[in-house]
């Protein structure tokens, strides 16, 4: 099984820089192209629908050469209709290549998802080969430790932690992320760097973090597309990435690389569903297979000589072989059109 990448954008999803980030990742999925994006980031918003749908528009106009199929998840509340454990409504996720969190609010997307069916798919379909996206409030969500923007910036909290959604626990990893690294909408007069936090009140948080936290901080319009199998993080967009270890800090312009050892060491998940429930991860799997599979030339063979016995009236053999064909995952049904061949 090959994991999936995983892109990381510190804002911009719908301007010129994140569409250029989506094309990239698209031009590397063989696949018909199936975009699943996630309404949970907005989810207290009473435009949540808006906000994905916006994204949906710009994916299916930018990316219109790859004939993309594009659904909105709306996950947005436990314990309503839009919860993230209805199967009903997260069932486009099963069949997804390519799945998209953005805009909101970090807290309340990890509240939300934590622990629930919609999180678990998310992450077995990218151990299956999906690609990730996060912008923005989703990309603080799923680190181990979460900067609770909201809460600090506009309610007036103290400075504090919130746990994470914390993606790569499976992997080894202690990872969080800062988007909107480099803003400078308080101009002069206000430090809003940091995702608006500003210098000072961004290292109490970091200083409340353990020393073995990596942060990666991306500017704006810019990201890091993370390969999980190569072992290799690019660096794409108008800016550039910074890596902020207990003893050190880095920063990558765009179209650098550079090791993902620098973020820790990624070790695939062993057993591969790690962490995730095993009868969602059997879900995920059987959705994966293909429809119109078809049976092997064994498979065929057998059916065949089963075909003759049972013409001869020798149900004994008949029997052996039907159990040899349900051995090779294939059961037999004998209906008064003949034989009848179905995947186990």
């Amino acid at each position: 099984m090959t994991l999936g990448r995983i892109a990381f954008l510190g804002s911009g999803e719908t301007s010129l820089a994140g569409g250029r980030i989506f094309e990239s990742l698209a031009r590397l999925i063989p696949d018909q192209l199936r975009i699943a994006i996630m309404e949970t980031p907005a989810g207290f918003e009473l435009n949540a629908s808006l906000v994905a749908g916006r994204v949906g528009e710009f994916l299916k106009t930018r990316l219109q050469n790859y004939k993309p199929v594009i659904d909105l998840i709306p996950a947005r509340k436990q314990g309503t209709e839009f919860s993230p454990d209805n199967l009903e409504i997260l069932k486009p996720l099963l069949q997804a290549n390519l799945i998209f969190m953005g805009p909101g609010s970090p807290s309340y997307v990890v509240r939300q998802l934590l622990g629930t069916l919609a999180w678990d798919i998310i992450r077995a379909r990218h151990r299956l080969g999906a690609t990730l996206v996060f912008a923005s409030a989703a990309t603080i969500s799923v680190g181990k430790w979460v900067l609770p923007v909201y809460e600090i910036y506009k309610v007036g909290e103290d400075v504090h932690v919130k746990d994470g959604l914390n993606l790569f626990d499976d992997f080894g990893m202690h990872l969080s992320f800062i988007p909107h690294w480099n803003n400078a909408e308080g101009g002069v007069d206000l430090d809003t760097s940091r995702c608006f936090m500003g210098m000072e009140r961004f290292e109490q948080w970091r200083r409340m973090t353990p020393s073995e936290n990596i942060i990666v901080g991306l500017d704006e319009h810019s990201g890091i597309v993370m390969d999980c199998e190569k072992g290799v993080c690019d660096v794409h967009g108008v800016s550039s990435v910074s890596v902020l270890k207990s003893d050190s800090a880095e920063m990558y312009a765009s179209g650098a690389s550079f090791s993902l050892s620098e973020l820790g060491s990624c070790v695939a998940p062993d057993p591969i569903h790690k962490g995730i429930r095993p009868e969602v991860w059997q879900m995920v799997l059987d959705a994966a297979k293909p429809d119109n599979e078809a049976p092997p030339d064994e498979v065929m063979s057998l059916l065949e000589q089963r075909k003759q016995v049972r013409a001869d009236k020798n149900f004994a053999e008949s029997d052996r072989l039907r159990d040899e064909i349900a051995a090779l995952g294939w059961t037999v049904k004998d209906t008064k059109d003949g034989q009848q061949l179905v995947k186990s």
